[in-house]
């Protein structure tokens, strides 16, 4: 029967998979920049000591990384299972209700502009070839042969999130102590700048409004864990 129709959504194969692979990576090491660079600045705004910048950073990437990683596990597992409920009802139609599903198809590929003699030829045609494959792929946009995998969707999240963390990790910790929350400001932001383009880029937005936006909200991260650690610090003093 006719459900809906996701074309554009990254289990609809191709380039367009590819691509939404790539966003969420993207994403993905943004959040382990901000993140962890929110973290390890506010701890050196309360100590100078190496081993507690160290420890929190550490500490942050590799809890981000998990939450990440748990997080798109859930997600996609459950895109999964409900993909495989959809193909499941699919073949149980077909087997069912061959005719009207023929039917079904011919509809959906004239509301697609196809004539109803033409229509009605491919519906045909491609019953015969592979009926379950034609009905996923013009009503639901799913290959069965190219399911999302959670496994790879929560390796994928981890190892973005934590490329992303090392850059604010090692800009803290590798700089004399003078330097370290000037340097770890700029590389942050120049990474945010970098990634907002790419992200923009990848989405088809204007790529000065994305960037500016991921800018100003990162340095305002900063600034606020900077001066709470900054606070912090004085009042354990």
């Amino acid at each position: 029967m006719v459900g809906p129709t996701h074309d554009n959504e990254p289990h609809a194969g191709g380039i367009n998979q590819r691509l939404n692979w790539l966003r969420a990576g993207v994403l993905g090491a943004n959040d382990g920049i901000v993140s962890t660079a929110a973290l390890v600045v506010g701890v050196a705004g309360a100590t100078t000591a190496t081993p507690a910048i160290l420890t929190a950073g550490v500490a942050g990437l590799v809890g981000g990384a998990i939450s990440m990683a748990l997080g798109e596990y859930v997600s996609v597992s459950s895109q999964r299972d409900s993909e495989h409920a959809l193909i499941a009802k699919e073949r149980r139609e077909l087997k069912e209700m061959p005719e009207e599903e023929l039917d079904e198809l011919t509809e959906l590929y004239r509301q697609r502009g196809l004539s109803e003699h033409t229509a009605r030829a491919v519906a045909e045609e491609l019953t015969a070839h592979d009926a379950l494959g034609a009905h996923l792929q013009i009503e639901l946009g799913i290959d069965q042969e190219d399911l999302v995998s959670p496994w790879q969707a929560a390796i994928s999240s981890a190892i973005a999130f934590t490329i992303g963390a090392l850059l604010p990790l090692l800009a803290i910790l590798l700089p004399p102590e003078a330097a370290r929350i000037p340097v770890t400001f700029v590389s942050v932001l120049a990474a945010l700048a970098v990634t907002g383009a790419v992200s923009a880029r990848l989405g088809g937005a204007p790529w000065l409004r994305a960037t500016l936006r991921l800018v100003i909200g990162g340095a305002l991260a900063l600034t606020a864990t900077l001066v709470i650690g900054m606070l912090m610090g004085t009042t354990v003093a």
